[in-house]
């Protein structure tokens, strides 16, 4: 579906009035989590697909469970601007949550230089990097599950992202040729031994 074919969406209300404060936190999350667009408080538009659909349908079922009310309704959006133009609002919203990526990736290429620098290019802190990353790579793709209509801010934090993960692999080379390093080579040492296990790798591709 692109921005000029006009198509359905999901009208969800839900209250919760009446449930427990837990039920509100936990259909605030889980609205927040599937990228709704609210056009009012307590009711949100999200694109009319299946997954949404029964991800909706059980969250409505979860809030009536508790004491609250809530529904979904279909609408058919046959306005093309007015089509394109909440499109355009829920690509705003998905640029937005890109543009954190975005903005906080070079702190990880930051730490990767000085730990680099300081000479601290250990196993300790690839795997300290690496978690670091998979986080990203998380966050990454949550945003990607609630990007419905291909946002253009998601190719830069895909890309930041993707520095991210060269940089380290090159920080994870330095950490093995500098544990490579603290071994003197023997009389019996076969010649490979003392390249990092990238370049050894590399040799037999």
């Amino acid at each position: 579906m692109t921005n000029e074919e006009p198509g359905g969406f999901l009208l969800v209300s839900a209250s919760t009035a009446g449930a427990p404060t837990a039920t509100r936190v936990r259909v605030w999350r889980k609205l927040r989590s599937l990228g709704a667009l609210y056009v009012q408080q307590s009711v949100c538009l999200l694109p009319d697909r299946d997954p949404v659909r029964r991800q909706v349908q059980r969250l409505i079922a979860s809030v009536r469970k508790d004491g609250g009310t809530a529904r979904s309704l279909t609408v058919a959006v046959t306005d093309p601007a007015e089509y394109t133009q909440l499109v355009a609002e829920f690509n705003t919203e998905r640029d937005t949550e890109y543009a954190e990526v975005v903005e906080r990736a070079p702190q990880l290429l930051a730490e990767l230089e000085k730990e680099t620098a300081c000479g601290r290019a250990t196993y300790a802190e690839v795997e300290e990097s690496e978690a670091d990353l998979e986080r990203f790579d998380k966050w990454l793709a949550k945003i990607a599950a609630r990007d419905y209509f291909g946002a253009p801010g998601g190719e830069a934090a895909r890309e930041a992202v993707e520095v991210c993960r060269r940089a380290l692999a090159a920080f994870e080379d330095a950490a093995i040729a500098a544990q490579a390093g603290e071994h003197t080579a023997g009389e019996h040492q076969e010649p490979d031994a003392v390249l990092p296990v990238s370049a050894r790798l590399r040799a037999v591709d």
